[in-house]
Formats: structure tokens, sequence, C-alpha cells
């Protein structure tokens, strides 16, 4: 807690400017601090019958967030850090450690829940040098990204990070080309950067890759235009895997309601070294790594509602490990739910297990309301339900997922989620497509969030 008390009076005494400056002192004391204070409680329960009748309640209270500092400009030139820290209390002998020290767990040998899964940490998260001129950009160090398949996943406590370096160029205003390259991953759960490659496939990685280290280089070319949006990607990671996102998104506006279409495509394959080694030894991973998935999605907003209507579809390959690979906290598909996200797999060498939508021969169906309260004198207030059936014929019954969100939020700085989830029949693959199903799982979350 010290850690948030000391960043809060940071923040307190900060500048919010961040404008182009003409000395080094300048370029600090004009800088922008901000940062949030987060508070988390999670609860799952999973049905008894799954583990011959023993208590699988586990629930977990933290208290973290982040406390960012970007400094202004000068020449071009501009620096960021975020410092970032979760704080556990009040934890019971049975721990839900996915707002905690999960990865750090699972990372370390031997002790997926014990201590060190419980235990908070503090990190610095972010911390990088960039130069930016004209229409170009480059920068270096730490960050916090957001792409399809290595993502922030905010949703938990705190974000993932890379570390590397990223270089980009817009074309006019709405045109976007940029190219990565990282070496380092740090999962949400974790106060460790670790190899990116190496995090994916843990203590394997020599084995399947023929080093004990890698890295990922991302090109990405996005556009957005008024009425349309175009995005590709394509993740390379040599001696690993190769991964190739395209989606576009079509605007409409009507008379009462605003509506937008959007499809999705997703193309994974095994290359060069794991190539091989998932060829000559299928039982590791199922066979060579190839994916295909597609995705539809269409919304309709009117005034103060939304529906959203969504399909997926990963196709089925048989003696291939056909169940999408997101090692890096990615949960791309249009029908992504808060439990059917595959949220385990970015864990430290889970990279080839499954769940739900994301294996080969799911299909998906979600259908999501929101509905906000501002016209019935209830400023702020909202309320999501959503409802995901996965289907496949691997599986002995269909996934079902419910969700509902309780939301008020500020028009500034605060948020208060209330969440409710259950989930029948969930579904997990293991690296060799074995499937697992699990009766009731049911999770209840409040968050409470401040923004500064």
């Amino acid at each position: 807690m010290k850690h948030l008390i000391l960043s809060t009076l940071v923040v307190s005494s900060a500048l919010l400017a961040n404008t182009e400056v003409d000395t080094l002192s300048e370029a600090f004391s004009e800088g922008k601090a901000s940062g949030n204070i987060k508070y988390y409680y999670i609860q799952t329960d999973k049905d008894k019958s799954y583990t011959n009748g023993k208590n699988t309640s586990g629930y977990a209270n933290t208290v973290g967030g982040q406390l960012h500092f970007d400094s202004a400009s000068l020449y071009g030139f501009r620096t960021g850090v975020s410092f970032m820290t979760t704080n556990p209390f009040l934890l019971g002998s049975s721990v839900d450690a996915s707002i905690i020290g999960r990865d750090n767990g699972v990372r370390i040998e031997g002790s997926p829940s014990g201590a060190v899964a419980r235990k908070g940490f503090s990190v610095l998260g972010e911390a990088y040098l960039a130069y930016d001129y004209k229409n170009a950009g480059v920068y270096i160090g730490r960050k916090v990204i957001h792409t399809p398949l290595v993502n922030a996943k905010t949703v938990r406590l705190l974000p993932s990070a890379v570390e590397g370096a990223s270089a980009h160029y817009d074309l006019a205003k709405k045109t976007n080309v940029t190219l990565s390259y990282y070496t380092g991953f740090k999962q949400r759960t974790s106060n460790v950067f670790t190899n990116i490659v190496k995090h994916a496939l843990g203590n394997q990685t020599k084995t399947i890759t023929g080093s004990d280290s890698g890295s990922l280089e991302i090109l990405s070319f996005t556009h957005k235009a008024d009425a349309y949006s175009l995005k590709a990607y394509d993740y390379y990671s040599k001696n690993f895997l190769n991964s190739i996102y395209l989606d576009g998104s079509y605007k409409l506006n009507l008379s009462d309601a605003k509506v937008a279409f959007s499809g999705q495509y997703i193309n994974q394959k095994s290359i060069g070294n794991a190539d091989t080694y998932f060829g000559n030894n299928p039982t590791i991973a199922g066979g060579k790594i190839s994916v295909n998935a597609v995705g539809l999605k269409a919304v309709a907003s009117m005034k103060s509602s939304k529906f959203v209507l969504a399909y997926s579809k990963v196709l089925k390959e048989n003696n291939k490990h056909d169940s999408l690979v997101l090692a890096w906290d990615g949960t791309p598909l249009f029908t992504n739910m808060i439990t059917s996200n595959d949220l385990f797999s970015s864990n430290y060498g889970k990279s080839l297990g499954s769940d739900s939508i994301y294996i080969g021969g799911s299909q998906g169906i979600k259908l999501a309301y929101n509905q906000k309260y501002d016209s019935f004198g209830l400023n702020g207030f909202s309320t999501t339900l959503s409802y995901l059936n996965t289907s496949n014929s691997r599986f002995n019954k269909d996934q079902n997922d419910y969700n509902i969100v309780l939301q008020y939020k500020t028009p500034k700085a605060f948020v208060l989620q209330l969440k409710g989830i259950w989930a029948q029949n969930n579904t997990g693959a293991s690296a060799d497509g074995t499937i697992s199903q699990l009766k009731l799982l049911s999770q209840y979350r409040v968050i409470a969030n401040y923004k500064f």
C-alpha cells in the first residue's frame, strides 16, 4: 500500500501539460502524469462433481493500479514510464490468483498455487524512449500495446507489456504502417519480463525451436475512414509460428440507428524447427500448427441501446494442431466472452492449450445487449447481458456462457462494475487436443476503478 500512497503524492504535484519544450528540465517539469487505482474482488466456484466433492471455491481481494509519467517532447524526443502494483489482502486458504501472481506461480516450477502465486508485486511495466518526426516515429524499451494477438488484456488488474522496439509511419491521417521487434513479454500476473518465445513455450522452448530464446516481429497496416476500417497484421516468430490477422468493418447511419458490420480471418502455421518438431512428434501438440478461423459481427445502436450478434468458426483439421495459439494475451474472436477467452493460455509455457471458441472445430454464436439508463434519470448506470453458445463435434455437450455486467460510471474518473459469470460445460483442450469439460463454472467480480 505504501507504493500507492507514494504514487498519489507524486501525481498530485505533477503538471498536466504535454508540449514541445526547449530544455531538458522543461521536458520533465512540463510532462504529464496520470494513472489509476483499482480495487478488484473475484470469486470462482467449480462444480464439486468435477473434483470428487472437494471444495473448489477460491477468491481474492486486491488493491493496485498504475502511475504513468510521459515527458514533454524535446527536439522530437520523449520518454515514458509506468509503475504497476498489486497488493492482495484478506486472502483465504483457497485463492483465485488470476488477479495477483498466477503467472509468477506457473513460471516457477512446482508452485502454481503456492506462495509465489498469492504474493503481490510491483514492477516498472513501461520504460521507453521515443522519437517523433513529422509522420514517423520510433520507440525502444518496455511498452503496453494493443493488437489482436498481442494485447494488454486490461480486463484484469494490470496490463501485459512487451519489451523491444517499434517504428511507425502515418500515410495521411487515417493510414498507419508499423514494424515492431519484441524480445520480452510480461504477463499481467507477473513482474518479470521473460523472453517472448520462452514465455509461450516454457521449458520446451529449446527442444521445439532449437534455441532457448527468440523474437516476435509484427508488421501491421491499419486504415480508418469515416464509414469503414481495415486492419492487417503479420506476426512472425522464427522457428516457431507465423500468424496473419485480417479484419474490416463498415458503418451505416440510418434515421434512428447506427449499424456496423465486421468480418475477420485468422491464419496460423508453425514454421521452421517448430514445424519439423511437431510433425515428427504429433503427440506433443497434436501435429503441426495449422489454424484457420473466421468471424462475423453485426452491431446496432439505437439511442441508449446496443445489440450485438457475432459468429465465429475455427476450422477443424485432422492430424493437425488446429486450435488458436494465443501466447500473449490476445483474445481476437468477435465471439469472445468474459469467461471464454483463453485467459490462461497466455501463462508461462501454456500457449498450446486452448478453450471453448478457440478450439479447432468450434463454432460460436454470441448475443449481447447493452442498455444505458441516462434517459430514465439514472445517469451513468448501464447493464450488459451476453450469451454464447459454443458447439463442437469433439465436445460431449455444448458450452453455454451467460454473463451479466452492472455498471456505474461517472463522466470522467470513476467506474464500478458488478459481474456475474456462469459457464455450463466449460471446455478446455490440452496441447495435444485432449478435451475436458467442467459441468459448471461460476464467477463473481466486483471492480472499482478510479482514474486520475
